[in-house]
């Protein structure tokens, strides 16, 4: 079993955690979020073909269909299978398609001024402005609320101090997390949202993992310092945190690698996630309560001896 002194370099690590969320945060305001279709409307065709060909002739062609399609965003998707030949577009444009034969005539031109004979449709994804909206909230309030019931569950189970460190190292987690699908322009969409899902009760795993050997310990020694019992008891599960976190980073960020560009958002999330669920658990979640504890017991002694 290691015997590390986490709890008492604390304020490196919190300082540390500060300083990744001030510059997560910097980043998000300055470039901002890759909304996908689901959280930004539009629609995405991804289309396939024998033939092959650069950004800028698909762009060309999009823009003899509508001048505001300029702006469209178009990557080249790579499929899984080796043996399928065929050369994948995804194309993402801002304006929905009410119908379906204003969708068909798109295909159409774009066929036509791409000379191409052979493009096909593999996928449509239609979303309007008000839908994408009203997604984006629901997402949104869905993450606001599973923090909400696992703060409620905490203090039920343990109490109100153990409550706000795994709540602030969950919102730790989900703003260092956000700020790498900003840095890096990873897609914002329904499957990222599902992502941040899973990694706070992943991450809450493992701090619940921390503080039931905290409760453990400290109901064997009440007279030993919380600093030790919570140096002693970090270092008890230690090990096995990092063997579960390890075993996990190898499947999620081989689902990231070879899983494609349909699941990439997830992965990618699960991969930070991971990393950084890891760290908060371990070196955030319970030595950020250490002060809230202490002024606790002050209180209970001021109490007690006033009672006296």
């Amino acid at each position: 079993m290691p015997n590390l002194n986490i709890v008492g370099k604390r304020k490196i690590f919190i300082y540390l955690s500060l300083a990744f969320i001030i510059f997560c945060v910097i980043v998000i305001f300055v470039k901002g979020f890759n909304f996908g279709v689901d959280f930004s409307g539009g629609s995405e065709i991804v289309i396939s073909t024998q033939e092959t060909y650069t950004i800028d002739q698909l762009r060309d062609a999009l823009q003899k269909i509508d001048p505001s399609y300029a702006t469209a965003k178009i990557v080249s998707a790579k499929p899984s299978d080796e043996e399928i030949t065929k050369n994948f577009y995804v194309i993402t444009v801002k304006d929905s398609f009410p119908s379906s034969q204003i969708k068909d005539e798109f295909i159409n031109s774009l066929s036509t001024y791409l000379q191409s004979s052979d493009l096909e449709v593999e996928q449509f994804n239609d979303v309007s402005g008000y839908a994408a909206k009203e997604i984006r909230s629901f997402a949104w309030y869905a993450i606001i609320a599973t923090l909400a019931v696992l703060l409620i569950y905490i203090t039920i189970r343990f109490q109100f101090s153990f409550a706000i460190g795994a709540i602030l190292a969950l919102a730790h987690d989900v703003i260092v997390t956000l700020g790498f699908y900003s840095l890096f322009g990873i897609e914002m969409n329904l499957m990222a949202i599902a992502a941040f899902l899973t990694l706070v009760g992943y991450s809450l795993n493992n701090t619940i993992v921390v503080y039931d050997r905290i409760r453990e310990n400290r109901a064997k020694s009440r007279a030993t310092p919380i600093e030790e019992v919570m140096n002693q008891s970090i270092n008890d599960v230690l090990v096995r945190c990092l063997h579960t976190s390890i075993t996990t980073f190898i499947v999620v960020f081989l689902m990231l690698l070879m899983g494609g560009r349909s699941i990439a958002s997830f992965a990618f999330g699960l991969t930070m996630g991971v990393v950084v669920g890891t760290y908060s658990s371990i070196f955030i979640a319970s030595p950020i309560v250490i002060p809230m504890m202490k002024d606790k017991k002050k209180g209970t002694k001021k109490s007690s001896s006033k009672s006296r």
